[in-house]
C-alpha cells in the first residue's frame, strides 16, 4: 500500500509556478525548506533571499521556479488542500451510509495533521500549521479576482463543493450547503488558531477538538440523530 501511495502525484495548478518544483531536487528542496522557514519567522518576515541562504542556493535559482513569495504561498496552500481532498476521498471512497461518509469527510477536514511519510520532502504537520495562521494571506490581496478567475483557487474551492454535495446528500432539503461546507473548512482553521492564541473565546481545548465541534454542528444543523439516521 505505502509503495502504491508514494506513486500519487499532487496536482497544483501549474499557472501558480513558473517551473514545477516537483521536477528537481532543487524544487523539492525550495518547498521543503520555504514551510519550515515560513513556520519559524512568519510569512511576512520571509524572502526568497533568506530561503536561499538556508538551503545554500542563489535567490535567483528560487524566482526561476516562482515570481515572487505570494506565488510560493499559493503554491504551498493550494498543495496542502489537494492533499486534503487526497485524504478525504480515500478515508470516504468505500462508505456507503451518507451520514458516516459526510462525518469521516468532517473528520479529515478538522483534525489535528499528522505527518504522511508518502510524501518525504513535505511536513503536513509544519505545513498545516503555516495554513491555519497564513492561509488568508493567499487571498486578501487586490488581485484575488483576477486570480480566481486565472484557477490559482481551484483545489479549495473543489473540496468545498465535495463537501457541499456529501451534505446535500444527507439532506436534500438543506437551502445552504455550500455555506456549510465552507464554514466547516474555513472554519476548522480558525478554531485551530483560537486553540493556540485565543482559548478565552474558543470552547476547543485538548479535550474538545474542533472536529468534535464541527460534527455537533453538522448533526444539528441537518437534523442528523446522533446514531447516523435523521
Amino acid at each position: 500500500m505505502d509503495s502504491l501511495l508514494s506513486n500519487i502525484k499532487i496536482a497544483v495548478p501549474d499557472k501558480i509556478y513558473i517551473k514545477d518544483p516537483e521536477s528537481s531536487d532543487l524544487g523539492k528542496r525550495i518547498i521543503e525548506h520555504s514551510i519550515i522557514l515560513i513556520d519559524e519567522i512568519g510569512f511576512d518576515s520571509f524572502t526568497f533571499k533568506k530561503l536561499g541562504v538556508r538551503i545554500g542556493s542563489n535567490e535567483s535559482s528560487i524566482y526561476r521556479y516562482f515570481e515572487s513569495k505570494h506565488k510560493l504561498l499559493l503554491y504551498l496552500t493550494s498543495r496542502y488542500w489537494a492533499w486534503v481532498e487526497y485524504q478525504l476521498v480515500f478515508a470516504t471512497h468505500n462508505v456507503p451510509d451518507d451520514n458516516t461518509k459526510l462525518t469521516k469527510a468532517i473528520e479529515v477536514i478538522t483534525r489535528t495533521i499528522k505527518e504522511d511519510v508518502t510524501f518525504t520532502h513535505i511536513n503536513e504537520v509544519v505545513l498545516n500549521r503555516i495554513v491555519i495562521n497564513e492561509y488568508s494571506k493567499s487571498y486578501l490581496t487586490k488581485e484575488v479576482d483576477s486570480e480566481n478567475k486565472e484557477g490559482y483557487f481551484v483545489l479549495y474551492k473543489r473540496l468545498i463543493r465535495r463537501l457541499s454535495e456529501m451534505i446535500t446528500k444527507v439532506n436534500k432539503d438543506y437551502q445552504f450547503p455550500s455555506s456549510l461546507a465552507s464554514t466547516i473548512v474555513e472554519g476548522a482553521l480558525h478554531q485551530h488558531f483560537l486553540k493556540s492564541h485565543f482559548i478565552s473565546i474558543t470552547d476547543c481545548n485538548d479535550k474538545v477538538t474542533p472536529t468534535k465541534f464541527f460534527i455537533n454542528l453538522t448533526q444539528n444543523v441537518l437534523n442528523i440523530k446522533t446514531n447516523g439516521s435523521k
